[in-house]
């Protein structure tokens, strides 16, 4: 089976070397890219701590982001808290299964939290206490599917790798679009919210036990092994 991973740089490549630890080899098609946003934050003393749902918050935050040295970081999974650390940032709580399951934990005391978020996001409903700001400090651009990820889908036997929602969405369209038969393909996906959003019609269609990238990547070689 031919395992894609259609996220875009620098992700796509750490998914490939990350699969090949494990035995696993990943086919990269980027299917958007990463582009940085003018943002300006509020009063760096009227914020308690930072939340944060992607890595690309860190990656891409720009100037305004050092603003905020000193503030701890709320991070949606180790990922995105590595990413944290390495923009120098102290990771206060590490989450996993979501950024409203994450504010779910709070304690219950007054917290205010900046949200650093992509331009394609999740509605949160913080816990009593909690006020989140939000910045939107990135975007995902889509593009076209290349030729060669279209021949590699329409010759079946691929398995193609979903680590958000948007890009289910923008896969599910594509294949639409060029009249790729869905039937013939195999997705696994990082959680049940990104499996919606690929819609139906799928050959298989499974979601990883947990939302987190080794989960992911462990579904993925489950579904090939049981595919020989």
């Amino acid at each position: 089976m031919h395992v894609i991973t259609i996220r875009p740089e620098p992700a796509s490549s750490e998914t490939v070397a990350n699969g090949a630890a494990q035995g696993l080899a990943i086919s990269a098609f980027p299917l958007s890219s990463i582009e940085p946003r003018a943002w300006q934050g509020p009063d760096p003393a009227e914020v308690d701590g930072l939340l944060a749902g992607s890595m690309n918050a860190f990656r891409h935050g720009g100037e305004e982001l050092a603003r905020y040295h000193g503030k701890p970081v709320l991070a949606v999974g180790p990922t995105t808290a590595k990413a944290a650390r390495e923009a120098g940032f102290e990771v206060e709580l590490v989450g996993e299964g979501g950024l409203q399951k994450l504010l779910d934990q709070m304690d219950e005391r007054p917290l205010r939290l900046l949200r650093l978020a992509g331009e394609r996001h999740v509605d949160l409903a913080p816990p009593d206490g909690v006020t989140v700001e939000m910045c939107i400090t990135y975007a995902a651009c889509d593009c076209e599917m290349p030729p060669k990820l279209v021949e590699t889908l329409q010759a079946g036997d691929a398995l193609v790798l979903l680590h958000s929602a948007g890009a289910a969405t923008h896969f599910r369209n594509e294949c639409e679009r060029l009249g790729i038969e869905k039937g013939g393909i195999a997705l696994a996906a990082l959680g049940p919210r990104i499996a919606d959003a690929a819609g139906s019609g799928w050959g298989k269609l499974r979601s990883a036990q947990r939302p987190a990238a080794g989960a992911l990547l462990a579904l993925a070689k489950e579904m090939c092994q049981k595919a020989d």
